[in-house]
Formats: C-alpha cells, structure tokens, sequence
C-alpha cells in the first residue's frame, strides 16, 4: 500500500509499505477519508517531530474508514463496520514517528481490547465510534477537529453571554466557533487575515468579522464594550481563543483585555515568547493551553447528530488520495482554503 510520510524539512513523500495484518487484539481499517490538519504542515516544515534517531514521520489523525480486517480477539468491531477512528492517542500513535498515520490506503488500530488510557493518564471509551448512517465519511472526519474546538470551549468555560474573540478562522477557529455556537455563545468576533475564512467564519456563526490588517481592536471594542483597567484602556471581550501561534497577537492581547480574561491557547508557536506576564497578575488573567486528545469525540459525535449545526462549509477542498501532494499544496494556501480533505477510493 502507499501512505505519506515526511523525511525532512519540507520533505513529504508518498512511500510504498507493506499492507498491515491485524495481530489478535487489533483492527485494520481501510480508510475513507482524512483530513489535513494544521500540524501536518508545522511538521512538514519542520521535518517531524524532534525525536532522535525515530526516522520518517507517518501523517494523517483526522480520520473515517471502513473496518477491514479484526484480530481473534476483537469482539467491538466487525468487518465492514463504517467507523470513525479517535486519534491521536493510545496504540494508534499517529501523530508521533513508528507508528502508523491516517493518510495510508489502510490503517492498524492496536491492541483495541486492552484499557483505553489516554496521554494525560484519562481513560477514555473506544478507539473506534461507529459512523451514523447518515453521515458521509468526510463528516466523520471532521470530527477529530472539532473535538479540538470543543476542547478549547471548554477550557475557556465558555457560557452563554460571554464575550468572545477567536483569533485565527482556520480549520481549528472554525471548529471553535461552530462549538461555541452549540454551547450557547453568539457574541462572537472572529478574526483572520483570509477574506476566505472570514467568509467561513460568519458562516459558520461569527456574529462579526474582521480582517486582522483592519484595525482589528477597534472592531472587538466596538462589539464587546470599552474600558479601563488601572486607568488603560482595555476592551471588554470575557474570553480569547487563540489558534493562530502569531507572537503579536498574543502580546495584544495581554495589553488589551480587561480584568478577569480568559485566555485559552490551541496553537503550535514556533517560538518562544517573551510576554509581560506581569500583567497575568495585574489583571488577574486565567491562561490555560488546549491540546485535545480525543476526549470530546463522543460530545461531537451528539452535537452533530443533533441535527443543530452544519458544518459542512468548513470543508473547502476535496482531493482524491492520488493527487494527495496537490492537497498538501492546496492546505498550505492559507488565504484560500479551509479544511482540505483526503478522499480515498471505496
């Protein structure tokens, strides 16, 4: 089979590799569809993840397929089941390097009936959730990001009447928005360089959009209220959703927020900053990272099948597997695309 790997810096290729057999506790999907995420191409930039000596980075965590072949003693899975795959975690490892990644003709599922434990130590339910029937498989994998969205909701504690800034309309400001929509949120400024994904967001339930080039804080002040803290002016948005890894936002922020902000960040940066974190005292500031796991699959998978929300305009770009590299292109094109899709042929 071929699956895509990165060698190296801005060294991504499609390989040739042995088709995987499941061993008695595993599962072998064939997959259907995978969406490319914005860690893929931090890692393609980057070459992988720094591990010594771990070699090619497989790629791909965003993932639905159809249960091809079950080890022995697999008694929650059958073949043929359309399934939805929780990544990245546990005996998958798709994202990390040795393991197997979803942009792969099929994809070994480990050890499914052992204990299902977590990165973070959490248990969890299941690494396979069936697909409902009236989902198509670029649905299931759409919810991989948007657990990563609801994540950063929750982190924020977000609440119907807040407030909120999301910085960044990618593929995961996207999914943020669309949770918050769900959580009861419609105070929502949405802000981006992309007219594209500024045109998605709204979409998808920004209240207000801005161009982030636009004077973009006197945009938020106008919709969220102004005033002053230790006689500063700040404005009055409760919660910030950072998913851009931009050091200029951030700093903006922590000058700009009033008393009592959350700031949630679910962003790679790819440098260190230096921030006035005096001002996380001053201004009493809850700070806190989001990094979801797959702990909100099943919430998504419910929010979804509500009926309530349709999500199907975050997906800009459907590429069939042999034209995978045009995809990767494509995603790169930050001011042009959303979430671009990885079809694979049934």
């Amino acid at each position: 089979m071929k699956h895509v790997v990165v060698n190296g810096p801005n060294d991504v290729r499609v390989v040739d590799t042995p088709k995987p057999e499941p061993g008695p506790k595993d599962v072998v999907i064939r997959v259907s569809a995978c969406g490319l995420c914005g860690s893929d191409l931090h890692y393609i930039a980057k070459g992988g993840l720094p591990i010594p000596g771990a070699g090619p980075m497989p790629l791909g965590h965003e993932v639905s397929g159809i249960v091809h072949a079950v080890g022995e003693a697999v008694t929650t899975a059958a073949v043929g089941q359309r399934v939805i795959v929780r990544t990245p975690a546990g005996p998958l490892n798709a994202i990390g390097s040795g393991g197997p990644g979803a942009l792969a003709d099929y994809l070994l599922v480990r050890n499914v009936t052992e204990p299902a434990i977590d990165f973070d130590g959490r248990a969890f339910d299941t690494y396979l959730y069936a697909l409902p029937e009236s989902w198509t498989q670029q649905q299931g994998a759409l919810v991989e990001p948007l657990a990563v969205g609801r994540h950063a909701v929750d982190k924020a504690e977000a609440r119907p009447g807040d407030k909120v800034v999301v910085f960044g309309a990618g593929p995961i400001g996207l999914a943020t928005i669309v949770s918050l929509r769900h959580r009861g949120v419609d105070n929502i400024v949405a802000v981006d360089l992309s007219a594209t994904r500024l045109a998605l967001a709204e979409r998808l339930g920004a209240q207000v959009v801005c161009n982030a080039a636009d004077r973009p804080w006197e945009v938020i002040a106008d919709q969220h209220g102004r005033g002053m803290t230790f006689g500063i002016p700040t404005v009055g948005a409760d919660v910030y959703i950072d998913t851009t890894g931009v050091e200029r936002v951030m700093r903006d922020i922590f000058d700009k927020c009033q008393f009592g902000a959350r700031i949630v960040i679910v962003a790679i940066y790819n440098v260190d900053l230096s921030l006035p974190f005096v001002q996380v005292m001053a201004k009493e500031l809850v700070l806190k990272g989001s990094m979801s796991v797959g702990h909100d699959f099943a919430s998504v998978i419910e929010m979804l099948s509500s009926g309530r929300i349709d999500v199907a305009a975050m997906i800009t770009h459907q590429f069939d597997f042999a034209h995978v590299m045009d995809a990767i292109a494509t995603a790169r094109q930050a001011d042009k695309a959303g979430k671009v899709m990885v079809n694979f042929p049934e």
